[in-house]
């Protein structure tokens, strides 16, 4: 592999939409709109939400919903989903909600998909009721995806997405493991491998997608795109600080019990068992926390090993001014001459 500098990279925002202690969805989904129109300022080239449910700390459930929130508050920015569980839904819905949005929004919507419940198995089955839910029907619930989305239906469909027939949606497989990165290297898709929270299984899954890439009508070449938590600040020790409210977001998933984005502590390892500090360790591996000369630094590592064609960035930071000037402060390091 060819060694990519950061200038030369595409960077992305992916976004939780996070509500913070003693905050409400609705500032949660204000502060989204508010991120997405500084980072198209900033020269950002995507912004995703995700699908996350029962969730007290994430506002984006509805997805297609806050796609479009997103898209009519910005104007060039390509918005979409990073992603929408494929399982949860019947195809046809999908569909039709990501067609209405590319009619609103033409050639600016992405449609990225995972085959994990993005939840418990409590809430999945009252997503899905009486549906499969372990996504093992995830192949064939994308190829009957795609057909909804042909401009011409085949002899042997007779229902037909309307919107969606016809519009031309980028579809992007979204993964965590090996599954999604072979499936999309076979059918010739883009690949989203979220390094955010399985660092450790980062470079496996980037080699067995291009290994196993076939080119097809969607890219001749292999297209990979990593997500990595970054926070920056003025000074090392503040963005250490800052990234404490996600350490405790993962405290309170390891715990079992997720709640809303806390402020930032001074030292989390007050808070946390020797056995969680070693998960956590482990689930934070690949994060990215420093000063802006730190940050390009270890991100230019980052890149380096994984050479990936786009990174997307997750920030869950507490305060929203801090969370603007950490994407600012990445906008400078990748688009300097903006």
């Amino acid at each position: 592999m060819v060694q990519k500098q950061l200038s030369d990279t595409r960077f992305s925002v992916l976004d939780l939409a996070p509500i913070i202690k003693d905050g409400t969805p609705a500032i949660a989904l204000r502060n989204t709109a508010d991120l997405a129109r500084h980072v198209e300022k900033w020269g950002y080239h995507r912004y995703w939400l995700a699908e996350h449910h029962s969730m007290p700390g994430i506002a984006s459930s509805a997805t297609a919903v806050a796609i479009g929130h997103v898209a009519a508050n910005t104007s060039t920015i390509r918005v979409g989903s990073g992603g929408v569980m494929l399982p949860n839904h019947a195809p046809l819905v999908i569909a039709e909600q990501f067609g209405t949005l590319d009619a609103l929004f033409p050639g600016r919507i992405d449609l990225g998909l995972g085959r994990a419940p993005g939840t418990d198995q409590l809430t999945a089955h009252a997503l899905r009721r009486d549906r499969r839910s372990d996504g093992s029907d995830f192949p064939e619930q994308l190829a009957e995806l795609r057909e909804y989305f042909k401009a011409q239906p085949s002899g042997k469909r007779f229902v037909r997405a309307i919107p969606g027939e016809g519009a031309d949606i980028p579809i992007w497989l979204l993964g965590s493991s090996g599954y999604s990165a072979q499936l999309a290297g076979q059918l010739g898709l883009p690949f989203s491998f979220a390094s955010h929270f399985a660092p450790e299984n980062t470079l496996q899954a980037l080699e067995l997608y291009r290994r196993n890439f076939r080119p097809s009508e969607v890219l001749e070449k292999p297209y990979a795109m990593v997500g990595v938590n970054v926070i920056a600040a003025d000074t090392d020790e503040e963005a250490k600080r800052l990234a404490t409210s996600m350490a405790q977001q993962f405290l309170s998933l390891i715990r079992n019990n997720p709640g809303q984005l806390q402020p930032p502590v001074d030292n989390i390892d007050e808070l946390a068992t020797e056995y969680e500090k070693a998960l956590l360790q482990q689930r934070q591996a690949a994060n990215i926390v420093g000063s802006k000369e730190t940050v390009k630094e270890q991100l230019q590592a980052f890149l380096d090993k994984n050479v990936a064609d786009e990174i997307i960035v997750n920030a869950q930071i507490y305060d929203h001014q801090a969370r603007l000037h950490s994407y600012e402060l990445l906008a400078e390091i990748f688009n300097p001459n903006k």
